[in-house]
C-alpha cells in the first residue's frame, strides 16, 4: 500500500493532471458538489463550514463555492507535495483534531488508502469533525469488480466490502443517500418515501 511519501508529484500527475489517466474531471466534481448541496438544502441542513479531508488538488473547492457561497472551505491533506503547492492544512483524517467541528465534512476516496485499523479510527474521528453532515466515498471490493475503470484506478489500496464501511458509519450516522450521512443527533425532516 502507499505511504505518505508516495503521494508525490508523480502520483498526482498520473491520477489528476493527465487528461489520459486522470481518475475524475472538474465537471464530475462540480456535479458531486451540486448533488451534496442539494441533498443538504432539501433536508434543511445549513452549511457554513466545510472540511474536505483528503482534498487532493482541491477539485471540490470552486464547485462548493458556487453551490454553497456562504460556506467557508478548508482543505486537509496528508501529502507534503500538495500542502506545499496549495497551502492546505496538513494532517490525517485518522487523528486531525481542530478546535471546532465543521458543518460538512467530505472524505472522498481516502479511506481505501488506510489499513483496517486506521480506516476504523478515521470513521470514528469523522463523527468528531462534523456537527451535522458527512459525504463519504471509498473504493470498495464491489466497486473494483463492477464499477471502476481499472486502467485509471490506483491498485495500491485496501479493498474492503462496502458493508465494512456502512457498519461503522451507522454507529454514529444515519444515511441520507448518494454518500451523504447525518450525525444521529441531527434532525432532518424527510418524507417516508425519501428515506433510504
Amino acid at each position: 500500500m502507499r505511504t505518505d511519501a508516495a503521494f508525490d508529484s508523480a502520483y498526482f500527475r498520473k491520477y489528476y493532471f493527465s487528461r489520459t489517466t486522470r481518475v475524475t474531471t472538474a465537471a464530475e466534481m462540480r456535479d458531486r458538489a451540486q448533488l451534496i448541496a442539494a441533498i443538504l438544502r432539501h433536508a434543511g441542513i445549513p452549511v457554513r463550514s466545510i472540511l474536505d479531508a483528503g482534498c487532493g488538488t482541491g477539485l471540490l473547492r470552486k464547485p462548493f463555492a458556487a453551490a454553497m457561497p456562504r460556506a467557508r472551505y478548508e482543505g486537509l491533506e496528508a501529502s507534503d507535495y500538495l500542502c506545499t503547492r496549495y497551502q492546505w492544512t496538513q494532517g490525517s483524517v485518522v487523528d486531525f483534531a481542530p478546535r471546532s467541528a465543521r458543518d460538512l465534512v467530505i472524505c472522498y476516496d481516502v479511506l481505501q488508502y488506510l489499513d483496517d485499523r486506521d480506516a476504523a479510527r478515521a470513521i470514528t474521528n469523522l463523527a468528531k469533525l462534523t456537527t451535522a453532515a458527512l459525504y463519504i466515498s471509498a473504493l470498495t471490493r464491489e466497486d473494483w469488480r463492477e464499477n471502476c475503470d481499472r486502467t485509471r484506478t490506483d491498485r495500491a489500496v485496501h479493498l474492503r466490502p462496502g458493508d465494512w464501511y456502512r457498519r461503522r458509519l451507522r454507529r454514529r450516522f444515519k444515511y441520507l443517500g448518494f454518500g451523504v450521512w447525518l450525525r444521529k443527533d441531527v434532525t432532518a425532516i424527510l418524507w417516508d418515501m425519501e428515506r433510504p
